[in-house]
């Protein structure tokens, strides 16, 4: 069976996974890019935003590994955009524009209904309505022999997590506090949960932890 998978999640040294009052101008929340600086200087995150060069080594690394072997892809209703409740309307398609950078099947957590959507690349949005189990098991359907990667947020993880499905999980600290937002940890305990820490390496951008069970 397929692995479901946690890759290149940045968390404050105070355990925020995003900052506060995300919206249409801040959709990390007010001081989340700071997490990212590990991920966005990388090759791997510049190509995908269609910029040349980009840094090597072991931020590019665990960067270029998120998105190896990944066939589908499981999202929050508040990774897919800032709009809360019913859908008003058909036209938010997503923070990316016509080519989301998933490139596979992707499930969207949410509790009101709507037609999928197929974006340029390869990306299909899919709502689903009926719980983490049931996109779980519609997104392994997708991807076949390879892997499902939760792509936050963090609710989204923290769920996961709480019902023991997560198989991995790569976390990347980055050397800054925010004081509040989104807690990835609060009220998880991650060694009842069975997860250890299996790796670990450190640069100037990030400390590198990949917990698994």
């Amino acid at each position: 069976m397929s692995r479901l998978r946690v890759n290149a999640f940045s968390l404050s040294l105070d355990g925020y996974g995003a900052g506060p009052n995300q919206d249409l101008q801040n959709p990390l929340g007010v001081g989340g890019p700071a997490l990212h600086k590990w991920a966005f200087s990388t090759r791997t995150f510049r190509k995908m935003f269609g910029e040349e060069g980009g840094a090597t080594g072991t931020d590019e690394d665990f960067a270029a590994r998120s998105f190896e072997n990944v066939g589908a892809w499981i999202l929050g209703r508040n990774m897919f955009g800032p709009i809360r409740g019913e859908w008003p309307d058909e036209t938010w398609k997503g923070w990316w524009g016509d080519n989301p950078p998933y490139h596979a099947p992707t499930f969207i957590l949410t509790h009101h209904a709507r037609a999928s959507i197929e974006l340029e690349g390869g990306t299909t949005f899919h709502f689903v309505t009926d719980g983490i189990e049931s996109a779980l098991r519609q997104a392994r359907a997708a991807a076949g022999d390879r892997d499902v990667k939760i792509g936050g947020g963090v609710d989204t993880v923290r769920q996961y997590l709480r019902a023991g499905l997560v198989d991995d999980m790569h976390l990347a600290l980055a050397p800054v506090v925010l004081g509040r937002g989104e807690a990835l940890f609060a009220g998880l305990d991650l060694r009842a949960l069975g997860y250890r820490v299996v790796e670990r390496a450190t640069t100037d951008a990030a400390t590198h932890l990949v917990l698994a069970r």
